[in-house]
């Protein structure tokens, strides 16, 4: 049986599902809003119940999002020259020719769409949350419906992207989220920054 290296711990795999889950589930809802879907209102009992289940999701969002930054976001603040590299030759996706930079715990794609979902997860709860409090403000109200689209296009966008990378594109990535390992042998291939600063070399 290969050996396994723990890449994500317990803790961290239930606040990215926590956070996952409210986040698709405020993307259906919201979606249904920004549309007026009534059968998907129906599913939540009319508009008013699902406008009720709304707002408390972006409540669990808005608090499984800061605390994710435990997790992330010093990994995301931190490029160096391979992460450069990476970016020059677009993580070899385009191209399985180019030759792909040694890489640490996360790849700088993944840090930039932490960084994409963390700035407009924000923009998003308190532009919701100005939505929900101050409905007799009507400059308030209107620029909170307008920062709240903008965030909501970038997460129909970027969501969709993150799923299938860390699925069809990258097999076993799903895995690492699941149980949180990975085997040693592969974590060589693909983060030998992180094997190496974890002294698993």
């Amino acid at each position: 049986m290969a050996e396994m290296i723990r890449k994500s711990s317990v803790d961290e795999i239930v606040s990215h599902w926590i956070l996952a889950g409210s986040c698709i589930l405020l993307m259906i809802t919201g979606y249904a809003f920004l549309f007026h879907i009534e059968s998907i209102g129906s599913v939540l009992g009319g508009f008013n119940t699902m406008k009720t289940v709304h707002n408390w999701l972006g409540v669990v969002f808005v608090l499984s999002l800061l605390y994710s930054m435990r997790h992330y976001l010093r990994d995301a603040l931190e490029y160096d020259a391979d992460d450069m590299q990476w970016f020059k030759v677009a993580g070899g996706y385009l191209s399985h020719k180019v030759k792909v930079p040694p890489m640490g715990k996360y790849n700088p794609g993944q840090k930039l769409y932490y960084l994409v979902i963390l700035v407009f997860g924000i923009a998003i709860a308190i532009s919701g949350f100005g939505i929900w409090f101050m409905k007799d403000n009507m400059t308030v109200m209107l620029i909170s419906h307008l920062v709240h689209n903008i965030a909501f296009c970038v997460f129909v966008i970027a969501v969709p992207v993150h799923i299938y990378l860390g699925t069809v594109a990258n097999p076993g990535t799903f895995k690492i989220m699941v149980s949180g390992t990975m085997p040693l042998s592969e974590a060589k291939k693909k983060h030998p920054k992180w094997i190496k600063s974890v002294g698993k070399v």
